[in-house]
Protein backbone atom coordinates (compact mmCIF):
# COMPACT_ATOMS: atom_id res chain seq x y z
CA UNK A 1 0.00 0.00 0.00
CA UNK A 2 1.10 3.18 -1.09
CA UNK A 3 1.81 5.75 1.60
CA UNK A 4 1.44 8.65 -0.12
CA UNK A 5 -2.20 10.95 0.26
CA UNK A 6 -1.60 11.89 -3.71
CA UNK A 7 -2.49 8.94 -6.21
CA UNK A 8 -1.50 9.84 -10.04
CA UNK A 9 -2.85 7.99 -11.96
CA UNK A 10 -0.79 7.84 -15.34
CA UNK A 11 -2.13 7.62 -18.68
CA UNK A 12 1.04 8.13 -20.41
CA UNK A 13 1.31 12.04 -20.42
CA UNK A 14 5.00 13.54 -20.67
CA UNK A 15 3.94 16.32 -18.01
CA UNK A 16 2.51 13.73 -15.09
CA UNK A 17 5.83 13.78 -13.49
CA UNK A 18 5.36 17.59 -13.20
CA UNK A 19 1.89 16.88 -10.97
CA UNK A 20 4.11 15.15 -8.71
CA UNK A 21 6.77 18.42 -8.39
CA UNK A 22 3.81 20.72 -8.43
CA UNK A 23 2.09 18.50 -5.99
CA UNK A 24 5.38 18.34 -3.14
CA UNK A 25 5.70 21.58 -3.87
CA UNK A 26 2.56 22.52 -2.24
CA UNK A 27 3.41 20.50 0.63
CA UNK A 28 1.54 17.20 -0.14
CA UNK A 29 3.05 13.50 -0.81
CA UNK A 30 2.41 11.65 -3.98
CA UNK A 31 3.29 9.26 -6.33
CA UNK A 32 2.50 8.33 -9.89
CA UNK A 33 0.99 4.87 -10.26
CA UNK A 34 0.57 3.07 -13.50
CA UNK A 35 -3.52 2.54 -13.89
CA UNK A 36 -3.44 -1.23 -13.31
CA UNK A 37 -1.69 -0.52 -9.73
CA UNK A 38 -4.37 2.12 -9.17
CA UNK A 39 -7.19 -0.61 -9.97
CA UNK A 40 -5.09 -3.58 -7.54
CA UNK A 41 -4.99 -0.80 -4.72
CA UNK A 42 -8.78 0.36 -5.41
CA UNK A 43 -10.46 -2.75 -5.22
CA UNK A 44 -8.57 -4.27 -2.42
CA UNK A 45 -10.31 -1.16 -0.72
CA UNK A 46 -7.20 0.92 0.06
CA UNK A 47 -8.13 4.97 -0.74
CA UNK A 48 -5.73 7.95 -1.12
CA UNK A 49 -6.91 11.17 0.04
CA UNK A 50 -7.06 12.36 -3.14
CA UNK A 51 -6.83 10.21 -7.32
CA UNK A 52 -5.39 12.79 -10.50
CA UNK A 53 -6.16 11.61 -13.71
CA UNK A 54 -3.18 12.53 -15.96
CA UNK A 55 -3.34 13.14 -19.39
CA UNK A 56 -2.34 11.26 -22.05
CA UNK A 57 -2.50 11.19 -26.05
CA UNK A 58 -5.00 8.11 -26.81
CA UNK A 59 -8.45 9.15 -27.15
CA UNK A 60 -11.56 7.85 -25.29
CA UNK A 61 -12.92 6.84 -28.72
CA UNK A 62 -10.04 4.21 -29.39
CA UNK A 63 -9.09 3.44 -25.46
CA UNK A 64 -12.12 0.82 -24.62
CA UNK A 65 -10.88 -0.31 -21.02
CA UNK A 66 -13.99 0.05 -18.32
CA UNK A 67 -12.76 2.43 -15.98
CA UNK A 68 -15.82 2.44 -14.12
CA UNK A 69 -13.15 1.55 -10.54
CA UNK A 70 -11.85 4.63 -10.55
CA UNK A 71 -15.13 6.17 -10.05
CA UNK A 72 -16.76 3.52 -7.48
CA UNK A 73 -16.11 5.47 -4.48
CA UNK A 74 -17.86 8.66 -4.67
CA UNK A 75 -16.47 10.18 -1.33
CA UNK A 76 -13.05 10.06 -3.28
CA UNK A 77 -12.03 13.29 -4.29
CA UNK A 78 -10.62 13.12 -8.49
CA UNK A 79 -9.28 15.62 -9.90
CA UNK A 80 -8.78 14.78 -14.21
CA UNK A 81 -6.31 16.83 -16.45
CA UNK A 82 -6.71 17.09 -20.11
CA UNK A 83 -7.36 13.47 -20.68
CA UNK A 84 -7.95 12.38 -17.24
CA UNK A 85 -10.75 15.30 -17.56
CA UNK A 86 -12.42 13.55 -20.81
CA UNK A 87 -12.75 10.11 -18.70
CA UNK A 88 -15.03 12.39 -16.77
CA UNK A 89 -17.07 13.99 -18.25
CA UNK A 90 -17.52 10.52 -20.55
CA UNK A 91 -17.81 8.71 -17.18
CA UNK A 92 -20.49 10.75 -16.24
CA UNK A 93 -22.45 10.96 -19.26
CA UNK A 94 -21.31 13.53 -20.53
CA UNK A 95 -20.69 14.30 -24.74
CA UNK A 96 -16.88 14.08 -25.52
CA UNK A 97 -16.30 14.99 -29.20
CA UNK A 98 -13.15 14.97 -31.26
CA UNK A 99 -12.49 18.52 -32.05
CA UNK A 100 -12.24 20.25 -35.34
CA UNK A 101 -10.07 22.48 -33.93
CA UNK A 102 -7.53 21.74 -31.15
CA UNK A 103 -5.71 23.96 -28.69
CA UNK A 104 -2.10 23.58 -28.47
CA UNK A 105 0.54 25.65 -26.35
CA UNK A 106 -0.36 28.85 -25.25
CA UNK A 107 -4.03 29.46 -24.42
CA UNK A 108 -6.40 32.13 -22.34
CA UNK A 109 -9.11 30.96 -20.21
CA UNK A 110 -11.81 32.71 -18.17
CA UNK A 111 -13.28 31.78 -14.93
CA UNK A 112 -17.10 31.78 -15.15
CA UNK A 113 -19.55 34.00 -13.22
CA UNK A 114 -19.40 34.27 -9.71
CA UNK A 115 -16.78 31.24 -9.33
CA UNK A 116 -12.97 32.10 -8.10
CA UNK A 117 -9.74 30.95 -6.91
CA UNK A 118 -7.68 33.01 -4.47
CA UNK A 119 -4.90 34.92 -5.65
CA UNK A 120 -5.89 33.70 -9.70
CA UNK A 121 -7.39 36.44 -11.99
CA UNK A 122 -10.72 36.15 -13.84
CA UNK A 123 -8.17 35.58 -17.02
CA UNK A 124 -5.36 32.76 -17.26
CA UNK A 125 -2.50 32.15 -19.40
CA UNK A 126 -2.51 28.08 -19.61
CA UNK A 127 -1.18 25.74 -21.68
CA UNK A 128 -3.22 23.54 -23.61
CA UNK A 129 -2.74 19.85 -25.80
CA UNK A 130 -5.50 18.47 -26.95
CA UNK A 131 -8.17 18.25 -29.53
CA UNK A 132 -10.79 15.69 -28.20
CA UNK A 133 -12.84 17.91 -25.47
CA UNK A 134 -16.29 17.31 -23.62
CA UNK A 135 -18.90 19.60 -25.44
CA UNK A 136 -22.01 18.86 -23.01
CA UNK A 137 -21.62 18.26 -19.56
CA UNK A 138 -22.32 15.66 -17.52
CA UNK A 139 -25.95 15.74 -15.43
CA UNK A 140 -24.76 17.45 -12.11
CA UNK A 141 -21.69 19.31 -13.34
CA UNK A 142 -21.30 22.97 -13.95
CA UNK A 143 -18.26 24.93 -16.14
CA UNK A 144 -16.35 27.03 -13.75
CA UNK A 145 -13.63 28.10 -17.21
CA UNK A 146 -14.12 28.43 -20.72
CA UNK A 147 -10.88 28.85 -23.80
CA UNK A 148 -10.89 31.41 -25.51
CA UNK A 149 -12.31 28.92 -28.19
CA UNK A 150 -15.82 28.62 -26.22
CA UNK A 151 -14.41 24.96 -25.10
CA UNK A 152 -15.27 23.94 -21.50
CA UNK A 153 -11.76 24.21 -19.21
CA UNK A 154 -12.84 23.32 -16.31
CA UNK A 155 -16.25 21.75 -14.90
CA UNK A 156 -16.46 20.67 -11.51
CA UNK A 157 -19.49 18.46 -9.93
CA UNK A 158 -22.31 19.96 -7.81
CA UNK A 159 -22.77 16.95 -5.62
CA UNK A 160 -19.61 14.86 -5.43
CA UNK A 161 -15.62 15.90 -4.96
CA UNK A 162 -14.88 15.33 -8.97
CA UNK A 163 -12.91 18.27 -10.36
CA UNK A 164 -11.89 18.47 -14.71
CA UNK A 165 -9.01 20.47 -15.96
CA UNK A 166 -9.04 20.36 -19.70
CA UNK A 167 -5.46 22.48 -19.48
CA UNK A 168 -2.37 21.11 -17.82
CA UNK A 169 -1.93 23.19 -14.31
CA UNK A 170 1.14 21.43 -13.53
CA UNK A 171 3.50 22.70 -16.41
CA UNK A 172 5.36 25.82 -16.14
CA UNK A 173 3.60 27.40 -19.05
CA UNK A 174 0.53 27.82 -17.24
CA UNK A 175 -0.18 31.00 -14.87
CA UNK A 176 -1.15 30.34 -11.55
CA UNK A 177 -0.76 26.56 -11.88
CA UNK A 178 -0.19 25.43 -8.40
CA UNK A 179 -3.15 27.71 -7.39
CA UNK A 180 -5.58 25.79 -8.94
CA UNK A 181 -4.38 22.51 -8.07
CA UNK A 182 -4.16 24.00 -4.33
CA UNK A 183 -7.53 25.18 -4.85
CA UNK A 184 -8.23 21.03 -5.57
CA UNK A 185 -6.50 19.38 -2.35
CA UNK A 186 -7.86 22.35 0.18
CA UNK A 187 -11.51 23.11 -1.35
CA UNK A 188 -12.05 20.02 -3.26
CA UNK A 189 -10.58 17.01 -0.95
CA UNK A 190 -9.73 19.11 1.83
CA UNK A 191 -6.45 17.45 2.51
CA UNK A 192 -3.54 18.82 5.41
CA UNK A 193 -0.26 19.09 4.39
CA UNK A 194 2.44 16.12 5.11
CA UNK A 195 5.60 16.72 3.03
CA UNK A 196 8.41 19.03 3.73
CA UNK A 197 12.17 18.85 3.78
CA UNK A 198 12.47 16.70 6.90
CA UNK A 199 10.01 14.38 5.77
CA UNK A 200 12.52 13.92 2.40
CA UNK A 201 15.63 13.07 4.55
CA UNK A 202 13.84 10.83 6.98
CA UNK A 203 12.52 8.73 4.11
CA UNK A 204 15.98 8.49 2.52
CA UNK A 205 17.08 7.07 5.72
CA UNK A 206 14.78 5.03 6.18
CA UNK A 207 15.31 3.21 2.98
CA UNK A 208 18.85 3.31 3.77
CA UNK A 209 18.60 1.43 7.63
CA UNK A 210 16.64 -1.57 5.46
CA UNK A 211 20.17 -2.90 4.76
CA UNK A 212 20.97 -3.07 8.65
CA UNK A 213 24.79 -4.69 8.68
CA UNK A 214 25.01 -4.93 5.26
CA UNK A 215 27.77 -4.29 2.97
CA UNK A 216 27.09 -2.06 0.32
CA UNK A 217 28.78 -0.39 -2.71
CA UNK A 218 28.14 3.11 -4.23
CA UNK A 219 28.98 3.70 -8.11
CA UNK A 220 30.01 7.37 -7.30
CA UNK A 221 30.03 10.20 -10.03
CA UNK A 222 30.61 12.91 -7.82
CA UNK A 223 27.36 14.65 -8.90
CA UNK A 224 24.83 15.86 -6.45
CA UNK A 225 23.07 12.61 -6.92
CA UNK A 226 25.35 10.46 -5.93
CA UNK A 227 27.45 12.32 -3.09
CA UNK A 228 24.01 13.00 -1.68
CA UNK A 229 23.12 9.19 -2.03
CA UNK A 230 26.69 7.99 -0.32
CA UNK A 231 26.53 11.16 2.20
CA UNK A 232 22.87 10.39 3.69
CA UNK A 233 23.98 6.68 3.54
CA UNK A 234 27.74 7.08 5.20
CA UNK A 235 25.40 8.64 8.06
CA UNK A 236 23.42 5.64 8.38
CA UNK A 237 26.15 2.75 7.84
CA UNK A 238 29.11 4.30 8.11
CA UNK A 239 31.76 2.76 7.28
CA UNK A 240 29.59 -0.30 5.78
CA UNK A 241 29.69 2.04 2.80
CA UNK A 242 32.25 1.45 -0.45
CA UNK A 243 32.75 4.10 -2.95
CA UNK A 244 34.20 3.60 -6.43
CA UNK A 245 34.70 6.23 -8.94
CA UNK A 246 35.16 4.71 -12.68
CA UNK A 247 37.48 7.73 -14.30
CA UNK A 248 36.20 6.55 -17.82
CA UNK A 249 38.21 9.02 -19.75
CA UNK A 250 35.42 10.92 -20.61
CA UNK A 251 35.27 13.72 -18.14
CA UNK A 252 36.04 17.50 -17.41
CA UNK A 253 39.34 19.16 -15.77
CA UNK A 254 36.34 20.43 -13.07
CA UNK A 255 35.58 16.72 -12.35
CA UNK A 256 39.34 15.44 -11.79
CA UNK A 257 39.57 18.31 -9.24
CA UNK A 258 36.42 17.54 -7.23
CA UNK A 259 37.02 13.94 -6.91
CA UNK A 260 40.38 15.21 -5.59
CA UNK A 261 38.82 17.48 -3.01
CA UNK A 262 35.87 15.20 -2.11
CA UNK A 263 38.46 12.53 -0.95
CA UNK A 264 40.47 15.16 1.11
CA UNK A 265 37.30 16.76 2.96
CA UNK A 266 34.56 14.06 3.17
CA UNK A 267 34.47 11.14 5.35
CA UNK A 268 33.55 8.86 2.13
CA UNK A 269 36.02 6.24 1.21
CA UNK A 270 36.33 6.61 -2.49
CA UNK A 271 38.17 4.06 -4.49
CA UNK A 272 39.15 5.64 -8.01
CA UNK A 273 39.43 3.50 -11.03
CA UNK A 274 41.47 4.10 -13.93
CA UNK A 275 39.73 2.63 -17.15
CA UNK A 276 40.14 5.18 -19.88
CA UNK A 277 41.95 2.85 -22.35
CA UNK A 278 39.26 0.21 -21.51
CA UNK A 279 36.47 2.25 -22.73
CA UNK A 280 38.66 4.08 -25.53
CA UNK A 281 39.12 0.67 -27.25
CA UNK A 282 35.41 -0.44 -26.61
CA UNK A 283 33.98 2.96 -28.35
CA UNK A 284 36.49 3.14 -31.16
CA UNK A 285 34.57 3.02 -34.44
CA UNK A 286 31.39 3.94 -32.94
CA UNK A 287 29.22 7.16 -33.65
CA UNK A 288 25.04 6.46 -33.19
CA UNK A 289 24.44 8.02 -29.83
CA UNK A 290 22.26 5.06 -28.50
CA UNK A 291 25.12 2.62 -29.03
CA UNK A 292 27.34 4.44 -27.48
CA UNK A 293 25.18 5.33 -24.22
CA UNK A 294 25.16 1.09 -23.98
CA UNK A 295 28.33 0.69 -24.87
CA UNK A 296 29.59 3.00 -21.96
CA UNK A 297 27.02 1.38 -19.64
CA UNK A 298 28.25 -2.11 -19.93
CA UNK A 299 31.90 -1.36 -19.83
CA UNK A 300 31.11 0.65 -16.69
CA UNK A 301 29.48 -2.74 -15.45
CA UNK A 302 32.71 -4.58 -16.79
CA UNK A 303 35.02 -2.60 -14.88
CA UNK A 304 33.04 -1.97 -11.98
CA UNK A 305 32.26 -5.61 -11.15
CA UNK A 306 35.98 -6.48 -11.60
CA UNK A 307 37.47 -4.25 -9.47
CA UNK A 308 34.96 -4.85 -6.71
CA UNK A 309 35.66 -8.77 -7.07
CA UNK A 310 39.32 -7.82 -6.81
CA UNK A 311 38.60 -5.46 -4.44
CA UNK A 312 36.02 -7.95 -2.29
CA UNK A 313 38.65 -10.51 -2.09
CA UNK A 314 41.88 -8.13 -1.37
CA UNK A 315 39.26 -6.95 1.77
CA UNK A 316 37.44 -10.20 2.33
CA UNK A 317 34.12 -8.47 2.03
CA UNK A 318 30.89 -9.61 0.27
CA UNK A 319 28.33 -6.88 -0.75
CA UNK A 320 25.57 -7.02 -0.03
CA UNK A 321 23.64 -3.95 -2.08
CA UNK A 322 24.56 -1.19 -4.85
CA UNK A 323 23.87 2.44 -3.76
CA UNK A 324 22.82 4.48 -6.68
CA UNK A 325 21.88 7.84 -7.02
CA UNK A 326 19.08 6.96 -9.41
CA UNK A 327 16.70 10.47 -9.84
CA UNK A 328 12.87 10.19 -10.69
CA UNK A 329 13.39 11.79 -13.91
CA UNK A 330 15.59 9.07 -14.88
CA UNK A 331 13.41 6.47 -13.73
CA UNK A 332 10.37 8.27 -16.19
CA UNK A 333 12.85 9.22 -19.29
CA UNK A 334 14.12 5.18 -19.37
CA UNK A 335 10.78 3.33 -18.43
CA UNK A 336 7.89 4.29 -18.75
CA UNK A 337 5.44 4.10 -15.40
CA UNK A 338 3.09 3.45 -17.48
CA UNK A 339 4.33 -0.03 -18.36
CA UNK A 340 1.25 -2.70 -18.69
CA UNK A 341 -1.10 -0.65 -20.85
CA UNK A 342 0.59 2.95 -21.54
CA UNK A 343 1.65 5.00 -24.21
CA UNK A 344 4.34 7.10 -22.54
CA UNK A 345 7.51 6.88 -25.15
CA UNK A 346 11.41 6.01 -24.06
CA UNK A 347 13.59 9.09 -24.90
CA UNK A 348 16.63 7.88 -24.28
CA UNK A 349 18.22 5.11 -22.56
CA UNK A 350 19.65 6.03 -18.64
CA UNK A 351 23.13 4.69 -17.41
CA UNK A 352 22.08 4.41 -13.99
CA UNK A 353 19.06 2.65 -13.74
CA UNK A 354 18.88 -0.85 -13.54
CA UNK A 355 21.58 -3.13 -16.20
CA UNK A 356 23.46 -5.05 -13.42
CA UNK A 357 24.48 -8.13 -14.46
CA UNK A 358 22.48 -11.10 -12.15
CA UNK A 359 25.09 -12.75 -11.60
CA UNK A 360 26.86 -9.69 -8.92
CA UNK A 361 23.75 -10.29 -6.42
CA UNK A 362 23.68 -7.18 -5.55
CA UNK A 363 19.90 -5.59 -4.71
CA UNK A 364 19.53 -1.91 -5.58
CA UNK A 365 19.41 0.67 -3.05
CA UNK A 366 18.18 3.93 -4.60
CA UNK A 367 17.11 6.27 -1.61
CA UNK A 368 16.54 9.16 -4.05
CA UNK A 369 14.77 7.09 -6.75
CA UNK A 370 11.82 9.36 -5.98
CA UNK A 371 12.91 12.54 -5.83
CA UNK A 372 13.63 15.51 -8.58
CA UNK A 373 17.17 17.74 -8.79
CA UNK A 374 15.88 20.33 -6.64
CA UNK A 375 14.46 18.31 -3.81
CA UNK A 376 17.94 16.29 -3.87
CA UNK A 377 19.98 19.38 -3.78
CA UNK A 378 17.41 20.92 -0.54
CA UNK A 379 18.25 17.33 1.13
CA UNK A 380 22.55 17.79 0.41
CA UNK A 381 22.06 21.31 2.40
CA UNK A 382 20.04 19.23 4.68
CA UNK A 383 23.20 17.49 5.17
CA UNK A 384 25.50 20.06 5.78
CA UNK A 385 27.59 19.66 2.50
CA UNK A 386 28.99 23.05 1.01
CA UNK A 387 26.50 25.03 -1.11
CA UNK A 388 28.72 25.21 -4.11
CA UNK A 389 29.36 21.19 -4.11
CA UNK A 390 24.98 20.72 -4.05
CA UNK A 391 24.74 23.07 -6.35
CA UNK A 392 27.46 21.69 -9.45
CA UNK A 393 25.42 21.62 -12.28
CA UNK A 394 24.08 18.30 -13.90
CA UNK A 395 26.67 16.05 -15.55
CA UNK A 396 25.53 13.04 -17.84
CA UNK A 397 27.01 9.52 -16.68
CA UNK A 398 27.69 9.12 -20.33
CA UNK A 399 29.85 12.48 -19.90
CA UNK A 400 32.01 13.89 -23.04
CA UNK A 401 30.99 10.46 -24.91
CA UNK A 402 27.80 11.77 -25.85
CA UNK A 403 28.95 15.50 -26.06
CA UNK A 404 31.22 14.22 -28.94
CA UNK A 405 28.87 13.57 -31.84
CA UNK A 406 30.02 10.62 -34.25
CA UNK A 407 33.05 9.07 -33.18
CA UNK A 408 34.86 9.77 -30.44
CA UNK A 409 38.60 10.79 -30.44
CA UNK A 410 41.28 11.67 -28.49
CA UNK A 411 41.30 15.16 -30.33
CA UNK A 412 37.16 15.55 -29.61
CA UNK A 413 37.42 14.87 -26.08
CA UNK A 414 40.03 16.98 -25.49
CA UNK A 415 38.49 20.20 -27.40
CA UNK A 416 35.63 19.48 -25.65
CA UNK A 417 37.22 19.45 -22.02
CA UNK A 418 39.30 22.66 -22.80
CA UNK A 419 36.21 24.17 -24.24
CA UNK A 420 34.03 23.34 -20.68
CA UNK A 421 36.62 24.53 -19.08
CA UNK A 422 36.70 27.86 -20.70
CA UNK A 423 33.30 27.93 -20.49
CA UNK A 424 32.92 27.09 -16.83
CA UNK A 425 35.77 29.68 -15.97
CA UNK A 426 34.06 32.71 -17.54
CA UNK A 427 30.38 31.74 -15.71
CA UNK A 428 32.80 31.67 -12.76
CA UNK A 429 34.07 35.26 -13.61
CA UNK A 430 30.83 36.63 -14.65
CA UNK A 431 28.74 35.52 -11.41
CA UNK A 432 26.36 33.60 -13.90
CA UNK A 433 27.23 29.99 -13.00
CA UNK A 434 24.30 29.45 -10.08
CA UNK A 435 21.96 31.73 -12.76
CA UNK A 436 21.83 28.93 -14.67
CA UNK A 437 20.82 25.52 -14.95
CA UNK A 438 23.41 23.56 -16.32
CA UNK A 439 26.15 25.13 -18.92
CA UNK A 440 28.51 22.89 -21.08
CA UNK A 441 30.19 22.47 -25.14
CA UNK A 442 29.65 19.87 -27.74
CA UNK A 443 31.57 18.89 -30.61
CA UNK A 444 30.19 19.00 -34.21
CA UNK A 445 31.11 16.45 -36.63
CA UNK A 446 31.32 18.96 -39.64
CA UNK A 447 34.15 21.37 -41.03
CA UNK A 448 33.67 24.73 -41.65
CA UNK A 449 35.95 27.17 -43.15
CA UNK A 450 37.42 30.11 -41.31
CA UNK A 451 40.58 32.49 -40.95
CA UNK A 452 43.48 32.05 -38.49
CA UNK A 453 46.45 34.87 -38.99
CA UNK A 454 46.40 35.21 -42.64
CA UNK A 455 45.84 31.32 -43.96
CA UNK A 456 42.94 29.43 -44.53
CA UNK A 457 41.70 27.27 -41.71
CA UNK A 458 39.09 24.22 -42.59
CA UNK A 459 38.50 23.19 -38.86
CA UNK A 460 35.91 22.20 -36.02
CA UNK A 461 32.80 23.34 -34.61
CA UNK A 462 32.01 23.70 -30.69
CA UNK A 463 28.38 24.78 -29.87
CA UNK A 464 27.82 26.05 -26.59
CA UNK A 465 24.52 24.66 -24.53
CA UNK A 466 23.34 26.79 -21.53
CA UNK A 467 19.69 25.99 -20.06
CA UNK A 468 17.47 27.44 -17.13
CA UNK A 469 15.57 24.76 -15.60
CA UNK A 470 14.03 23.29 -12.36
CA UNK A 471 14.65 19.43 -12.80
CA UNK A 472 15.47 18.64 -16.22
CA UNK A 473 12.30 17.59 -17.33
CA UNK A 474 11.74 21.04 -19.32
CA UNK A 475 14.09 23.61 -19.89
CA UNK A 476 14.22 26.51 -22.07
CA UNK A 477 17.83 28.13 -23.37
CA UNK A 478 19.24 30.78 -21.40
CA UNK A 479 19.31 34.70 -22.80
CA UNK A 480 23.25 35.63 -21.88
CA UNK A 481 24.84 38.94 -22.19
CA UNK A 482 26.28 39.13 -25.46
CA UNK A 483 29.98 39.99 -23.98
CA UNK A 484 30.25 37.35 -22.02
CA UNK A 485 29.18 35.14 -25.28
CA UNK A 486 31.66 36.75 -27.50
CA UNK A 487 33.98 35.93 -24.82
CA UNK A 488 33.78 32.70 -24.90
CA UNK A 489 33.29 32.36 -28.29
CA UNK A 490 37.04 34.05 -28.54
CA UNK A 491 38.83 32.10 -26.27
CA UNK A 492 37.56 28.99 -27.67
CA UNK A 493 38.95 29.32 -30.96
CA UNK A 494 41.97 30.94 -30.10
CA UNK A 495 42.89 28.57 -26.92
CA UNK A 496 41.23 25.19 -28.58
CA UNK A 497 43.27 23.62 -31.14
CA UNK A 498 41.45 22.53 -34.41
CA UNK A 499 38.25 24.48 -33.31
CA UNK A 500 37.19 27.68 -35.92
CA UNK A 501 33.95 28.31 -35.04
CA UNK A 502 31.50 28.27 -32.16
CA UNK A 503 27.73 28.38 -32.27
CA UNK A 504 25.22 28.76 -29.18
CA UNK A 505 22.29 26.27 -28.73
CA UNK A 506 18.82 28.28 -28.54
CA UNK A 507 16.68 25.15 -28.34
CA UNK A 508 14.15 24.66 -25.82
CA UNK A 509 12.79 21.55 -23.94
CA UNK A 510 10.77 20.48 -25.75
CA UNK A 511 11.04 20.20 -28.51
CA UNK A 512 14.88 19.54 -28.09
CA UNK A 513 16.45 17.64 -24.95
CA UNK A 514 19.18 19.27 -23.12
CA UNK A 515 21.87 17.26 -23.96
CA UNK A 516 22.29 16.92 -27.54
CA UNK A 517 22.88 12.62 -27.89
Amino acid sequence: MSSRQVWIADFGSQYTQLITRKTRELGYSSEIMTVERVKELLLSGKIPSALILSGGPQSIFEDKTDYTFLFKNEALPILGICYGMQLIGHHFGGSVVKGFIGEYGDATISMIDSFSIKNCPKKINVWMSHSDHVEQLPLGFKKIMISGNGIFAGVISESAPVMGLQFHPEVEHTNHGKDILNYFFTCIAGMKKDWEDKTIREEAKAEIKKVGESKVLCAFSGGVDSLVAATIAHEVIGKNLHCFFVDNGLLRPQDYEHIEILQKETPLNIVVIDAKEIFYKNLEGVSDPEKKRKIIGKSFIDVFEAKVNEYSKKHNISFDYLLQGTLYPDVIESISPHKKDGKSVTIKSHHNVGGLPERMKLKLLEPLRFLFKDEVRLLGEELGLPHSWVYRHPFPGPGIGVRVLGELGLESITAVQLSDQILLEELNSSNLYEAVWQAFTVYLPIKTVGVKGDSRAYESVICVRVVNSTDGMTANWSSLPTDFLFRVSSRITNEVKGITRVVYDITSKPPGTIEWE
